[in-house]
């Protein structure tokens, strides 16, 4: 039996059973939580990750070599490694990050390692492939287009002094991290490619997943790059909506679980969702939820799927165990 193989049985695909083939768009520690859990689910796993982050060690090697941020693509290959001896020690490898007074102060091994591979390689999918290789991981990361962008929101408030007019701010650390609310978002260039792999991932998958994560500059990017929302619309896939566990500070204050169907198909008005995936533990309001799911075309499954110690984050295993229970209803 080969190792692919044996992943299966240990999953519970026996007998010659294929796995779901989920693709998971999103980007950062959102995308980390769905993919924890979804390689617990499937070994035919693909991330679809946003490729506009500015800051950081990402942004420093975005500027000086003007290729993709490679930080949110790092992550997403982190999530994927096993929870074997290998797989641990790889996570930790590419996670960890310089601590010195020099140039590589705060630049992560995985983005070094990810770029030194797109310059011998001339190739971002073969080099994310390489690096998946070396990992073990349990599925494969693509980016969602193959030139960088730039994010630009139109945000209320920026000003609390003037908590009605709107501003223009631009990059994706300035919208996360914004003062005032964030109303909308466009991407520059405005019409960017869309990866091929990606586009071909969404078309063939059984499951898209979108979300859990920062709403507007990691889930809601995907749906703005037109071949790939295109291919968002029109795939057979079922689609599902993980939301967030609570709100994040100038992206998405004061939301209800609603809130964010409802800016997804101001964004997507053509996307049809068939499961809202939502924490038990955080739903105020059920039945308005539920409401906001029907007017997708879907419906509302309500699940304990946040961690114990009660922080804002998703527990791998028993989100896992909802992806599951979902994808074989």
């Amino acid at each position: 039996m080969s190792g692919y193989e044996d992943a299966n049985a240990d999953a519970g695909y026996a007998d010659g059973a294929l796995p779901p083939r989920v693709v998971a768009l999103g980007g950062g520690h959102g995308l980390y939580a769905s993919l924890s859990a979804l390689r617990r689910v499937t070994t035919d796993v693909t991330a679809v990750v946003t490729v506009a982050d500015d800051g950081g060690s990402s942004g420093r090697l975005r500027r000086e070599l003007g290729v993709l941020p490679p930080g949110d693509l790092r992550m997403a290959l982190a999530a994927l490694c096993g929870d074997d001896e290998w797989g641990h020690t790889w996570s930790e490898v590419i996670q960890h990050r310089f601590r010195s007074e020099g140039e590589l102060h705060g630049h992560a091994v995985g983005n070094l390692l990810i770029v030194a591979l797109w310059e011998l390689l001339g190739d971002s999918v073969a080099g994310l492939d390489w690096v998946g290789q070396l990992l073990g991981a349990h599925g494969r990361v693509l980016p969602m287009s193959s030139v960088p962008l730039d994010i630009v929101a139109e945000v209320e408030g920026v000003d609390p002094a003037r908590p009605h007019e709107v501003t223009t701010v631009r990059g994706q650390v300035a919208c996360a991290s914004t003062r005032g609310r964030v109303r909308s978002i466009s991407l520059v260039p405005d019409t960017p490619p869309a990866s091929p792999q990606a586009l071909k991932a969404v078309r063939e998958a059984d499951w898209v997943v979108f979300g859990p994560g920062s709403w507007f500059t990691s889930v809601l990017p995907h749906l703005l790059v037109p071949d790939l929302a295109e291919a968002l619309v029109s795939t057979r896939a079922r689609r599902v909506v993980a939301l967030n566990l609570s709100p994040q500070r100038g992206e998405t204050d004061d939301f209800a679980a609603h809130t964010y169907l409802e800016v997804l198909a101001a964004h997507a008005p053509r996307l049809r969702i068939d499961v809202v995936l939502a924490d038990r533990g955080v739903v105020e309001d059920p039945a308005e939820l539920s409401r906001a799911v029907e007017k997708l075309g879907g419906r509302l499954v309500l699940a304990d799927v946040a961690a114990a110690d009660g922080t804002p984050r998703h527990d791998p295993d028993l989100l896992a165990a909802a992806f599951d229970e979902i994808f074989h209803a």
